[in-house]
């Protein structure tokens, strides 16, 4: 099987060599740019092509316009000077991850880097050697 694969590569190369030689080329919009390949393999592969399309589109996904508003409200919150506007960019500020908190399936007391994470973890999993220089796991 590989040597068909060998003479795929072969004769695809040729053809390149070619439509190079003819020029055809040249006049590409995307000459001398760097191609830009989506990772979607986070996404479930059934939904993959509506989110492409969306992508294109211009629209993002719900949790991603979320994240985005509370981006721009921290931002935002750090350079009100006045209590109660403060004060109320706070309480948008935690509307906003009270709403992404429940869009999720996991509860967020359990993600990564969250206290209880670490607590089931050692429930669950098999005891973990500790390094000495900052603490985190080792692989064994």
């Amino acid at each position: 099987m590989s040597n068909f694969f060998t003479i795929f590569q072969k004769i695809a190369e040729e053809r390149i060599k070619e439509a190079m030689e003819r020029g055809e080329f040249d006049n590409l919009s995307c000459k001398g740019k760097p191609i830009e390949i989506d990772d979607d393999s986070h996404i479930p592969p059934e939904l993959r092509i509506a989110h492409k399309i969306l992508k294109n589109a211009g629209c993002l996904p719900l949790e991603m316009e979320i994240k985005k508003e509370i981006k721009t409200t921290e931002e935002l919150l750090s350079g009100i000077k006045d209590t109660q506007e403060k004060y109320r960019q706070i309480k948008k500020l935690n509307y906003l991850i009270l709403k992404l908190n429940m869009m999720k399936r996991v509860s967020p007391l359990l993600e990564e880097g969250q206290y209880y994470y670490e607590k089931v973890l050692d429930r669950v999993a098999p005891p973990r050697k500790r390094d000495e220089k900052d603490g985190e796991p080792s692989t064994l």
